[in-house]
């Protein structure tokens, strides 16, 4: 049994320097709970709430409607994000070190390198949100510049000591957080939701694969932090609660400020600076959001690992962190990148049900191969580019150039999508069920050796 100095080493011990170093074992079922919710909980997510609320070129959904969508899809993709993470506590490694196992080690860096675009990507909107939620606060008295600077020191400092913020976030920041959006919540119902005109569920399904793609997004990350769990369960139960109690209350107190602002996302924040002392509650949710950027900029750091096993993450993140802070500092207008990013992140989706069907139904029931010299596995990039081109034949996503390819193959095999074409779930499903063709060819195989 450990002494009571080696249980206290533990919870103190740090993520490894390097891919090749075993990962302390430190986080707790509450250590994880409270940063997952603080994951579900985003200034984005208030503003997105608007995609849930009129999905698409469908009208606006019914308050009921919107509720069922949300926790429907994000129940869901967070059970997709589960799953990957439990690949992570199992293994002991960070996510894309897991697909050497997958694919072997060099086909694995072909999801390595687009993760290291995304995560970057992302890391600077993040950057953004929050210079423009100061901005909201302090009626712009201040420069994008040193905010941009400001934040970008903080979330870089948090990714060189990654479990010691995890521990953080459980002791002080979620409670700040949970304080504040109770807060917003007993504000916002205060007044009846003004009555809406024409209505209707016809797009409950566009709106369940909103909800449902945002909480994806977190697959090709959540293995990096459930590697350092006590256990599987523990981590997979912690991500599945976390996050969906997050973003579901994030995502619903952001549909009833819609409503209140007449579905207007540009004046979405007026509606929580409106209310008393709103500045105080909101001024936390801005600062909670430096934990969405130093996730990315962690992360970022763990993939650049795969590629390069024996370099201090603390050198990779380091270098991130100032990369993102210098390109968030040229951007003021985000909506163009963030569709080529929606388009990025696409690709983690099928990727998401093939790591998970091999690992617990094929050859990652007996240990996968996690070296530097993994074999390569070419046929397991046939399910996943399947289930890539199942997403994009439902959603091309707003990429124009992107999206008129896709649109002529639509045209050519007569597939339109519908009401029901729910693209992530979709996706998902074809490339789980491929992968489990493959894993019975295999079996066959061997069985027949």
């Amino acid at each position: 049994m450990a002494t009571l100095h080696e249980q206290r080493r533990s919870r103190n011990a740090e993520a490894p320097l390097t891919l090749t170093t075993e990962p302390p074992r430190s986080l707790s079922f509450a250590d994880q709970t409270a940063f997952w919710i603080n994951l579900g909980v985003s200034l984005i997510g208030f503003t997105g709430a608007v995609f849930v609320l009129r999905p698409g070129d469908h009208p606006q959904l019914p308050m009921v409607a919107a509720i069922v969508a949300t926790v429907l899809g994000t129940v869901v993709g967070t059970g997709m994000v589960a799953a990957a993470g439990s690949v992570g506590a199992r293994t002991g490694a960070p996510a894309m070190a897991n697909f050497r196992g997958l694919f072997g080690t060099r086909l694995s860096y072909a999801p390595t390198v687009a993760n290291i675009v995304q995560c970057i990507g992302w890391g600077v909107y993040e950057l953004t949100v929050i210079a423009s939620g100061f901005q909201a606060i302090t009626h712009g008295r201040f420069g994008h510049a040193p905010v941009i600077v400001a934040a970008g020191i903080l979330c870089t400092a948090m990714a060189i000591w990654p479990l010691s913020v995890l521990h953080i976030l459980r002791k002080y920041v979620t409670v700040a957080v949970a304080i504040s959006m109770l807060y917003f919540t007993v504000q916002l119902l205060r007044n009846p939701l003004p009555h809406v005109e024409g209505t209707s569920w016809s797009g409950f399904f566009p709106a369940v694969d909103t909800a449902l793609a945002v909480a994806v997004s977190f697959v090709p990350l959540a293995a990096d932090y459930t590697r350092h769990a006590r256990s599987a369960r523990a981590s997979s139960t912690a991500t599945l609660l976390g996050y969906s109690a997050g973003q579901i209350w994030c995502y619903l107190l952001g549909v009833i400020a819609l409503i209140q602002v007449g579905g207007d996302p540009d004046r979405i924040f007026d509606t929580f600076l409106g209310v008393t002392a709103g500045w105080v509650f909101f001024a936390v949710l801005v600062l909670r959001e430096s934990d969405q950027s130093f996730a990315n900029v962690y992360s970022t750091a763990m993939s650049l690992q795969n590629l390069l096993p024996r370099v201090d993450r603390r050198i990779l993140a380091a270098a991130v962190g100032v990369l993102a802070t210098v390109l968030a500092l040229g951007v003021h207008d985000f909506t163009g990148f963030s569709n080529f990013l929606l388009l990025i992140g696409s690709v983690f989706v099928p990727l998401c049900a093939v790591m998970v069907v091999d690992y617990f139904f094929g050859r990652g029931r007996h240990g996968w191969d996690l070296s530097e010299r993994a074999p390569a596995r070419p046929l397991m990039l046939l399910p996943w580019l399947l289930g890539f081109a199942v997403y994009q034949l439902c959603n091309p996503g707003s990429v124009s150039w992107w999206a008129r390819i896709w649109e002529r193959v639509q045209e050519a095999i007569g597939f339109h999508p519908d009401w029901w074409s729910s693209a992530s779930l979709f996706s998902f499903l074809i490339a789980a069920a491929a992968t489990g063709v493959l894993v019975l060819i295999e079996r066959r195989r061997k069985t027949a050796v």
